[in-house]
């Protein structure tokens, strides 16, 4: 597969709109990925034999019709697999072949490889199963009711939060949910393995982590690290998907890989992809709040539980996330929250876009609402009043001050600018006088902490080669799955080196080139990989710089290296032709690069200290309508002003903008994960599963970037843009609630859960008229004859 350059009428500057670096291969249709790799001589096709119960032993798996079967090579189940039967990323409860025990509708039982993908799709439909059914747990009450976690309950804690509920002025208590949301890349789940010499194993994987699926195909074969090499040019979309969970498909393709002696690839189905692997987390939360007249928290109980699935996965890193974002930009004084992580028998969740950050801001904007219909009020005066400000009041639940807290300024320039007050207002009037359809609009703010909460992760590493021509080849250890990683870091490279952005070549993540890299995860792809590349390229530079001053007898301070050319003092000559004078010299025209975030410490133990290195921030305005008669709704408008630092590439950030919130509002407002009493999950395909399309987009999207450089010494003072945009989905959530509070003449709280579909919007306004009738007839006075 040929690694694609960057388009050569590109320049490299930082701050520039320039094209995703596969942009002009996208279009054309020749952008390589796994399933389009040249597959090598007499290569074969895998495909996994499926569990139909949602937990039971297995009494008997008779497979000699799959061995049978035309084409069929090779057979292969957890007795045969050479190492360990974990793909766990954290714990050791993950299988990759189920053995003797099946925990969820969909669990691989065993893999068959053949001579072609039909042949061995066909050919696991024919195994025989029997089943000793064992009770299931389906649901997060019914896994509550059990004490069924996978982790241990956890609870983060700051004040008195009972007595500052049981002293306030006004208390609420409720109980709300919102659901999970499946990935939904465009290229599903796919690996193709190819045997070495000597036991060695090349492994394309179309994953986030290259690293971790090196070692978990190593551990798996019972061979070591240095023994798998894995690779990954690009994915077509992964959102958190290809973490973790990509290491169950290039473990199996490269057990059948070492088992046959051939190249084996593993493509998964739509529908297989969808019922075997993990979603975001839904989540059930509890809560009771006290506050004042102005809406102020004075203390707030809370409790998240989550569907995790039959095993752990990363549901630690992402309930803990959730917890920290259960404050999103508000000061909460005296807090408790408890976190339950609930073991059912479903597929094992995992990381999805935002990493559990989003499930804890739906639930403090959720309570805020709800305070704000309690009182009366505007919510965006409830959010103003709760907003982190100076000291003390500028400190998180777990420790951490807020330094960089840009979210009075920024919401304030939003609602001016997008004529907040106005419309709502106008809104009223106009849901005055329209009885079948109201609008609804809401103004919320995004806090999003980036860094990995596993300090760990923080770190990466590059290496840069630059050739005696002037062209330059970068290796870092960040993936690409469309966000524009490669991009951006080719930007940084090119601007350290002086050469136009033309000359520079990224290649695929490689684990032989840069190990032990960290996931492209946690909206730290830039951070981490543009600082290690930039360091390798420094490293470069200085070595020339020092070169020429002493060739040309001038001062480092009078030498130049830009577009191509160098200049040093009255010299002037191509950048090849002085490449040609320090190669010859024996300059070292190659680097690497390392990169630690600096500050962050986390004390798990104790939920305490500095887990992020900075905030992004961000707020949206949307508009909405929705007819009461069927539920059917429409998004309208959208202002959106975001927080991105001084911006790498503005044309890039705006598109993670705007698909993040896109994604944000599908996650929210329709895409609706459905399981049968079985356990069956129903919405395993695109006929059945609703995700936002072209004419979900508003006829009005408007998006401005908040210009203000990173207060932390980030790559060129940029901040993340991959994560903290989904969270301004929450808008047309609490927009669409509000047009169903309208419903009811804004008189109550409407009971709306997420995803706010259309069934469950037509429920809650014809529960919120009933509520409002019974009420109003309560209050009615009684006549007497």
């Amino acid at each position: 597969m040929n690694d694609a350059s960057i388009p050569p009428s590109s320049v490299a500057l930082i701050g520039e709109a320039l094209p995703h670096e596969s942009a002009h291969l996208h279009v054309a249709g020749e952008a390589a990925y796994i399933d389009d790799i040249v597959e090598p001589r007499r290569t074969l096709h895998a495909a996994l034999g499926r569990s139909a119960k949602a937990h039971a032993r297995i009494v008997a798996l008779d497979l000699d019709a799959v061995r049978s079967a035309p084409g069929v090579i090779a057979v292969l189940t957890a007795a045969g697999i050479p190492g360990v039967n974990d793909c766990g990323p954290v714990l050791h409860d993950d299988p990759i072949l189920a053995d003797g025990l099946v925990q969820y509708v969909g669990q691989p039982m065993f893999a068959v490889a053949a001579t072609s993908v039909k042949a061995a799709r066909q050919a696991a439909l024919r195994a025989r199963v029997e089943y000793a059914e064992l009770p299931a747990i389906l649901t997060i009450d019914a896994a509550l009711a059990a004490q069924s976690f996978v982790l241990p309950t956890e609870r983060l804690a700051r004040g008195d939060a009972a007595a500052a509920i049981a002293g306030a002025a006004h208390r609420l208590r409720g109980r709300f949910c919102c659901g999970g949301q499946d990935h939904f890349y465009l290229e599903g789940q796919v690996a193709l393995a190819i045997p070495r010499e000597d036991g060695a194993m090349l492994v394309h994987s179309s994953t986030q982590h290259p690293g971790e699926v090196q070692l978990q195909v190593a551990h798996a074969l019972h061979i070591h690290a240095h023994d798998v090499v894995v690779e990954c040019r690009r994915m077509g979309g992964a959102f958190g998907g290809k973490e973790s969970q990509a290491s169950l498909f290039a473990c199996v393709a490269a057990i059948l890989a070492r088992q046959t002696g051939r190249a084996v690839k593993m493509r998964v189905d739509r529908d297989d992809d969808m019922m075997m692997t993990g979603k975001r987390h839904a989540f059930q939360y509890e809560y009771e709040v006290g506050f004042d007249d102005t809406g102020r928290i004075n203390g707030l109980e809370l409790s998240l539980a989550s569907r995790c699935g039959f095993s752990a996965d990363l549901s630690g890193p992402v309930n803990d996330r959730a917890m920290f974002h259960s404050d999103n930009a508000y000061f909460l004084e005296n807090v408790a929250i408890t976190s339950y992580r609930c073991k059912t028998n479903t597929v094992s969740e995992t990381a999805f876009r935002g990493f559990g950050g989003p499930q804890g801001m739906f639930a403090i904007e959720y309570i805020v609402e709800e305070i704000a219909q309690a009182l009366d009020k505007d919510p965006l005066d409830v959010r103003s009043v709760n907003f982190y400000g100076a000291a003390p009041r500028n400190v998180t639940h777990y420790s951490m001050p807020v330094e960089d807290n840009v979210i009075p300024e920024l919401v304030a320039r939003l609602a001016e600018s997008s004529r907040y007050q106005e419309r709502r207002a106008e809104i009223a009037t106009w849901n005055r006088s329209s009885p079948i359809l109201k609008r609804g609009i809401a103004l919320t703010p995004v806090k999003f902490g980036i860094s990995f909460t596993a300090t760990h992760y923080n770190q990466a590493g590059a290496l840069v080669n630059l050739y005696a021509d002037g062209t330059v080849l970068l290796n870092h250890g960040g993936t690409e799955m469309g966000q524009g990683l490669f991009t951006k870091v080719a930007q940084v490279v090119a601007h350290e080196l002086g050469v136009t952005l033309d000359r520079v070549r990224v290649t695929s993540s490689d684990t032989a080139k840069v190990p032990n890299a960290s996931a492209t995860a946690a909206s730290s792809g830039s951070d981490l990989n543009g600082m290690a590349a930039q360091a390798a390229a420094r490293t470069i530079r200085e070595r020339l710089l020092a070169f020429a001053s002493k060739h040309f007898g001038v001062a480092v301070t009078e030498i130049t290296i830009a577009a191509n050319m160098v200049h040093a003092g009255s010299h002037a000559m191509p950048l090849e032709a002085f490449l040609q004078l320090a190669y010859r010299a024996r300059i070292s025209l190659a680097a690497t690069g390392f990169y630690a975030t600096p500050k962050i410490h986390y004390d798990r133990k104790t939920f305490s200290g500095r887990p992020f290195f900075y905030f992004a921030y961000g707020a949206a305005v949307a508009e909405v309508v929705i007819d009461t008669l069927t539920g059917e709704n429409r998004l309208l408008a959208v202002d959106i002003l975001h927080d991105v630092g001084a911006t790498l590439n503005p044309a890039l950030d705006r598109g993670q903008i705007e698909g993040g919130f896109l994604q944000g509002m599908g996650w929210l407002t329709m895409e609706q994960l459905v399981w049968n009493d079985r356990g069956e999950l129903k919405t395993h395909s695109p006929s059945t599963y609703k995700i936002p399309a072209c004419r979900d987009w508003p006829e009005r999207f408007d998006v401005a970037l908040f210009d203000a450089p990173n207060r932390e010494e980030t790559i060129h003072r940029s901040k993340a843009v991959g994560e903290p945009p989904l969270m301004l989905g929450l808008s047309v959530f609490h927009a669409l609630r509000n047009a169903v509070a309208s419903a009811g003449d804004v008189r109550m709280s409407p009971r709306l859960d997420a995803p706010a579909t259309s069934e469950a919007i037509l429920t809650a306004v014809t529960e919120l008229r009933e509520r409002v009738a019974s009420a109003t007839a309560a209050r009615a006075p009684v006549e007497v004859n």
